[in-house]
């Protein structure tokens, strides 16, 4: 696929998370819509967000319930949808949000592949798993960012790769498919193996064999994992998008 075609097929997937048409994202001004559970969104919550905000970089699109509309349409006014997520702009959401029981999420800085393969050559010992190897390593406390916590079927960890040291892993990448076309990769390496390349290594060969079976691999960091950063950039990952979304406010971060 085309950069263009990636990026386009991202945006008809948050188009159905965020009730809004691909082509909103695009747009100067930012979009207000409603909350939805569209059937083919990525399945990260059984229920709608109170509120959600994406931004590719230009303007923003909210997702949120009706009774917060006139406070957002009168927060957005005259900013420009990329600096809503600034601290400043945030703390204004953030107070607000708590005058309902919620506060935000952390922000998830989401990048997605350049078009071309990396072929990666490396003297690694590697070890493919597919899904149904993958339900093993489930419990262990050395892949929290690699695998989801146990089997979820409505977005599964579908592959993976280690690398070895004699029979110790090194490190490992998997996806999970948190939609048909879109699977995301998390990538643990431990302690006295960091530093060395297994992590750059590890996430472009899992990015090559997503791309070799269809789906558009994409990767999620926080914004002050610098690491994560790096293993990105140096897999053949872009920034493309930010996103984030309210969660309940515990009573005693009221």
């Amino acid at each position: 696929m085309r950069r263009e075609q990636i990026e386009a097929a991202v945006r008809t997937q948050l188009s159905y998370e965020l009730n809004c048409e691909p082509e909103d994202f695009l747009k100067e001004e930012t979009v207000i819509t409603l909350p939805v559970l569209h059937e083919k969104r990525r399945m990260f919550s059984d229920k709608p967000y109170f509120l959600q905000i994406v931004t590719f970089g230009k303007n923003a699109v909210i997702s949120a319930d009706e009774s917060i509309h006139p406070w957002l349409r009168d927060w957005v006014r005259g900013r420009k949808g990329f600096w809503l997520f600034e601290q400043q702009n945030f703390y204004q959401l953030e107070k607000k949000l708590r005058e309902y029981g919620y506060r935000m999420a952390p922000t998830h800085h989401m990048f997605l592949p350049s078009s071309e393969y990396l072929d990666i050559k490396t003297d690694l010992k590697v070890n493919w798993l597919e899904q149904k190897d993958i339900g093993a390593y489930y419990g262990r406390e050395e892949f929290p960012n690699a695998l989801c916590d146990r089997f979820h079927p409505e977005r599964p960890d579908v592959l993976a790769v280690t690398a070895l040291d004699g029979d110790k892993i090194m490190g490992m990448a998997g996806c999970s498919a948190d939609s048909p076309d879109m699977w995301q990769i998390g990538i643990d390496v431990s302690p006295e193996y960091r530093g060395k390349g297994v992590a750059k290594t590890l996430v472009g060969l899992l990015r090559d064999e997503a791309f070799r079976r269809g789906a558009i691999p994409y990767y999620g960091t926080s914004l002050s994992n610098i690491p994560s950063w790096k293993t990105a950039l140096a897999s053949g990952f872009i920034p493309a998008w930010i996103e984030t979304e309210s969660t309940v406010c515990e009573e005693e971060f009221r």
